[in-house]
């Protein structure tokens, strides 16, 4: 078979005005990355100068370091969060209506948004307890201990988000009965998940996209489909998409994942460790690294970092996607039900960027490089066919 052509015939059937509504969805996701920093910037400023967290801090005793660390910090990410509201409504809700992208009602976006926001924030504030516990105890090299610090916070919030946090925003119920149920449920056997741990959920509360996840550790592991996926797939695109979030499952990317993120902080917070002053001074602060009202400048720096070296990250996550879609077609060997299901995904993830694009933007490949390897997989395998 032509693995080009058949490529093509995949991305091509989704029409041109398609094509250019998925691309101008893409480039505009991609530049308000930038936006979103000159937002944080704007909000980061605004609070530095209203001295509010300086007047909290003031009034708290000055030896309970951890009640000010947690009263601060969370004082600090509900006020960034009402001062951002605009810029999310916008960015979240009011674009991605206009493409097409969710039919949530506002009233019930905001509703999760305010549950969220407040979840975060505990979350946040709790996580800003131990830095700034670091940075009293370890002096100099706080920096380096805080790989070991965000790497328990993630293994927390992962171990606890489908027990506890996940089911707050979705309704969770078992697949209907019938040839999808008992494929899922096959399949995540043989990954070692019970029967009672496949799920489908409304994901179409909040997207119209096509999605599934599997994930969890221990008694938390699962598979999750959301009713879209389900509603609008074939049996063939089923088992691809599944085989895929098993593969992360299987292939223990979440372990990797917070590995990989942990070294991360680890050289975020040394950049923010040396350059904070002059940031502090920059948004008119007088506070320390170590103080707590002081986290506005430390959080907008590690925003700003966190995008300057977010190629890496993408690179990162790409190579997981990439060995993941591996997974599928070893254990599955559905290519074309892989294909056709990731099309759809083309819909809101324009599938023909330019290499530079991808690499700096995308943190999935390209659908058409993903095709690609499905349509070669054909190719070298047609026995199995």
């Amino acid at each position: 078979m032509n693995v080009e052509a058949a490529t093509a015939r995949y991305i091509d059937s989704l029409g041109p005005a398609a094509l250019q509504k998925a691309h101008d969805y893409t480039i505009g996701k991609e530049w308000m990355l930038l936006w979103g920093l000159v937002v944080a910037g704007i909000v980061t400023w605004l609070i530095v100068k209203s001295g509010v967290l300086e007047r909290i801090d003031k009034r708290l005793p000055e030896r309970r370091h951890h009640v000010r660390a947690f009263l601060v910090s969370l004082i600090y990410f509900l006020v960034s969060a009402v001062l951002s509201l605009p810029w999310t409504i916008y960015a979240s809700w009011f674009r991605e209506k206009g493409y097409g992208r969710t039919s949530q009602p506002i009233g019930d976006f905001l509703g999760q948004l305010s549950l969220s926001t407040l979840i975060t924030s505990s979350i946040g504030a709790l996580f800003m307890i131990g830095v700034y516990w670091l940075i009293r105890k370890t002096g100099k090299r706080w920096w380096l201990w805080s790989g070991g610090l965000v790497a328990g916070g993630l293994a927390f919030v992962i171990l606890l988000s489908p027990v506890l946090i996940e089911p707050l925003f979705n309704k969770y119920e078992p697949v209907p009965p019938g040839q999808v149920r008992d494929a899922v449920v096959e399949m995540a056997g043989r990954a070692g998940v019970p029967p009672s741990q496949v799920f489908m959920y409304d994901g179409s509360r909040q997207s119209n996209n096509f999605t599934a996840n599997a994930g969890g550790v221990g008694s938390t592991a699962r598979v999750a489909i959301s009713d879209v996926a389900l509603k609008s797939a074939s049996l063939d695109e089923v088992r691809a998409v599944t085989g895929h979030e098993i593969g992360h499952y299987v292939l223990e990317h979440t372990w990797l994942g917070i590995l990989f993120y942990s070294i991360a902080a680890i050289v975020l917070f040394w950049l923010a460790d040396r350059l904070f002053p002059r940031f502090a001074r920059a948004f008119g602060s007088s506070a320390a690294l170590g103080e707590p009202r002081g986290i506005a400048v430390l959080m907008f720096m590690v925003s700003l970092f966190g995008l300057l070296i977010s190629p890496i990250f993408n690179s990162f996550a790409r190579t997981i996607e990439t060995q993941a879609d591996q997974y599928s077609l070893e254990t599955e060997n559905k290519p074309d039900g892989l294909a056709s299901a990731l099309v759809k995904t083309a819909e809101y993830r324009y599938p023909r960027p330019g290499k530079v694009e991808e690499v700096f933007f995308y943190d999935h490949p390209s659908v058409e490089a993903r095709v690609r390897r499905a349509m070669q997989w054909k190719a070298d395998h047609p026995a199995s066919q």
